[in-house]
Order: structure tokens, then C-alpha cells, then sequence
């Protein structure tokens, strides 16, 4: 059997893209300039004294909330993250999805352990509650714990392949932290409504109280986001991180 590894972060990466400011502007100024080539606006619009006013069209678009140009761009990002994760992403009916297949592949004994910097705790009311860090105990049982629980059931599973069981049946005994991955494709306006909902930020018109484990996926979207798109994440932070 594979050495059982244990891991406390996720991976993304952005694997393609096109996604730019211009294709915001291009998409807007059609309904005003007509028929016209991306290139050509590209190029109407690069040059420095334009700068401010670009800024200010999407700061528009942004504020007054006409979304759809902000639809025109894609973005493809590669996601590492337990499976738990996975089912908190694809309530977000705003993408596209491939993810691997325990049907069709063995699956790699890769498990998600808490760090010590994840809050445990939790109190209040539904919707509204608060997390605060564990003691030194908690934070050693639920190490233990997923560790166990994780090895017994690798272990379970590789027992029912290796008598033959076929892959899709002997799955059903692993835990919700094994880790899969994923394509995950959309545009920049499903991209704010994923990250209005999956971070928290102070200020934000809508407070969100996402899990934290979703929220590092998204956080490391935005990262990239915000250097493809500058004018455009400028914009949606200062209207209070609202999707158009």
C-alpha cells in the first residue's frame, strides 16, 4: 500500500486564462461603437492618458450593477482540496466542473488534517456564528483522530481492491477528507458572486462566514484574479465586493 500522506492547505493554479480590463471595456462599448474587433479597442484604450477613463467606466458598470460585460473572459484554475471542499464548490451552479474520478482511478491515500492555526470552536446561532482556536488538546485529538479514522479507512479500501472489489464500490468507505482535484472554469462575474460568498472580509455590503477551507481555495483565486484584472477588482472591492 502507498504511504499515507496528510496535508493542511489546498492548491490552486491557473492554468489559462483570458481575462483582461479590456474585454470589460470592449463588451461595454459595443452598445455604443457597434461592431468592433478586441484588438482595435485593445488598442484605443492601452494608452496612459485613457487610463482614467476606463477606470471610471467599470467603476460604473460596477456600481450601477450591469454585470454582463464583465462575462466575455474565462479563467481555468487547477484545485487540490478535500472532497468536503468539493461539494461546498459545486453549489456554485456559475461553473464548469471536471473532477477525477474514483470510478476510474484508484484514489491517491492523500488526507486533509487541520493545522494548528484552524480555528475549532464554534458558537452562536445558525448563520451567525463565531469561530475561535482550539486548546492544545483539541488540536491533538482531532490530529489523531483524522489520522486514524484516514489510515483504518485507506486501509479498508485497499483490502476491498485488492480482493477484487471494483473501484466505484470499495470508495464508499473513504472519509470526506481525502483529497481530489478538479478544472474549475468561469468568467469574472461568477467569479465575485463565488468570492462575495467563499471570503470574509470587513466592510462587504453582505458579510459572508464561509468554512475556512473554502475559503482558502478562493482566496488564492483572487490572488490571481486581481493581476489579470486590476481596474476591475479595484472596482469590485470599493463597491463592497458585490458581483454585478
Amino acid at each position: 500500500m502507498s504511504e499515507i500522506k496528510f496535508r493542511s492547505d489546498v492548491t490552486v493554479e491557473l492554468v489559462r486564462a483570458s481575462a483582461a480590463d479590456s474585454d470589460v471595456l470592449f463588451a461595454a462599448r459595443v452598445s455604443t461603437q457597434g461592431e468592433q474587433t478586441l484588438e482595435s479597442a485593445a488598442a484605443q484604450t492601452s494608452a496612459a492618458e485613457d487610463e482614467k477613463r476606463n477606470k471610471g467606466l467599470i467603476n460604473y458598470l460596477m456600481r450601477d450593477r450591469h454585470g454582463s460585460p464583465f462575462e466575455h473572459n474565462s479563467m481555468t484554475f487547477y484545485v487540490q482540496a478535500p472532497i468536503f471542499v468539493f461539494r461546498e464548490f459545486m453549489r456554485h451552479r456559475i461553473a464548469s466542473y471536471n473532477e477525477e474520478s474514483g470510478r476510474y482511478k484508484e484514489l491517491s491515500p492523500v488526507f486533509y488534517v487541520p493545522g494548528p492555526d484552524r480555528n475549532l470552536v464554534q458558537t452562536g446561532k445558525t448563520g451567525h456564528y463565531e469561530f475561535s482556536p482550539g486548546s492544545a488538546e483539541q488540536i491533538a485529538l482531532v490530529e489523531q483522530e483524522a489520522r486514524t479514522s484516514s489510515q483504518q479507512a485507506y486501509e479498508s479500501y485497499q483490502r476491498m481492491l485488492e480482493a477484487g472489489v471494483a473501484r466505484e464500490v470499495a470508495r464508499i468507505v473513504l472519509p470526506l477528507n481525502i483529497y481530489s482535484s478538479m478544472y474549475v472554469t468561469m468568467n469574472a462575474r461568477a467569479l465575485m458572486n463565488f468570492l462575495s460568498l467563499r471570503t470574509k472580509r470587513e466592510g462587504t455590503h453582505f458579510p459572508s462566514f464561509p468554512q475556512r477551507e473554502i475559503e482558502m481555495c478562493a482566496e488564492k483565486m483572487e490572488e490571481f484574479w486581481a493581476e489579470l484584472m486590476p481596474y476591475t477588482y479595484e472596482a469590485f472591492n470599493q463597491h463592497g465586493r458585490v458581483a454585478p
